[in-house]
């Protein structure tokens, strides 16, 4: 086993800080139950298809349009129902805000790295209370890049000043996450609790976590144990 000092803790944001797909069902819900025909889960499907970005409104553009439920104005009120009750569902998993407080009174660097643009990053992260729990935020905006190419994780470790083997990464994508973090060194956990991947795509990531955590306080544990993997 090695023994490194871990210096700074870079976290995924969706579904490892805060369960965002229990938010996204809640506002597919809310559009399902305005427009009168349809089914939450089957919308979210929309969403979780390649032909958008996760977050593109067109996902609810088609939605309409395959029940026959497309207008401009029904448009614009359902992407409206969408954002409201997205951000108005979001809840933090236990223990993540006095677990990143404890972070940093380690004198940990403590980071996020998301594909989302900067305005929702932010918009999420004051809902949830963690302005001031981390030291710097990565978004696709910043980067350029989407995981889970390398690029916008050599940004943020460059950005923070820190070398890949004194860095932890924390995120519930394999595939995401997990596999390019470990590819460029970084000490690895996977937050199984957060994993609403479909398995395919798990099962393609071709690396293993360091660690896999069950709740997101497991990661001081990994830090106070002496940084071992």
């Amino acid at each position: 086993m090695n023994n490194i000092k871990i210096k700074g803790v870079i976290f995924d944001m969706d579904n490892t800080l805060f369960d965002f797909i229990e938010a996204k069902i809640a506002a597919c819900t809310a559009i399902v139950e305005y427009i009168g025909i349809g089914e939450p889960h089957e919308l979210l499907s929309y969403f979780r298809r390649k032909k958008y970005r996760f977050e593109d409104i067109e996902n609810i553009s088609d939605y309409l349009v395959e029940y026959g439920k497309y207008t401009e104005q029904v448009f614009r009120e359902c992407c409206s129902i969408y954002e409201r009750e997205k951000i108005r569902t979001i809840e933090l998993y236990p223990d993540v805000k006095k677990t990143m407080i404890d972070l940093k009174s380690m004198e940990l660097s403590i980071g996020i790295l998301t594909d989302a643009d900067g305005i929702n990053a932010r918009t999420r992260l004051k809902k949830v209370g963690l302005c001031g729990c981390y030291d710097s935020l990565f978004t696709f905006d910043m980067t350029g890049w989407k995981k889970p190419s390398l690029k916008p994780f050599m940004y943020a470790l460059e950005t923070m000043e820190l070398k890949a083997y004194e860095t932890l990464f924390v995120g519930d994508s394999l595939i995401r996450d997990i596999a390019p973090s470990k590819q460029l060194g970084m000490m690895t956990a996977h937050a199984i609790y957060g994993d609403c991947n479909p398995p395919e795509d798990n099962s393609l990531s071709g690396e293993k976590p360091d660690h896999i955590i069950s709740n997101f306080r497991d990661v001081l544990t990994i830090i106070q144990n002496g940084n071992k993997y």
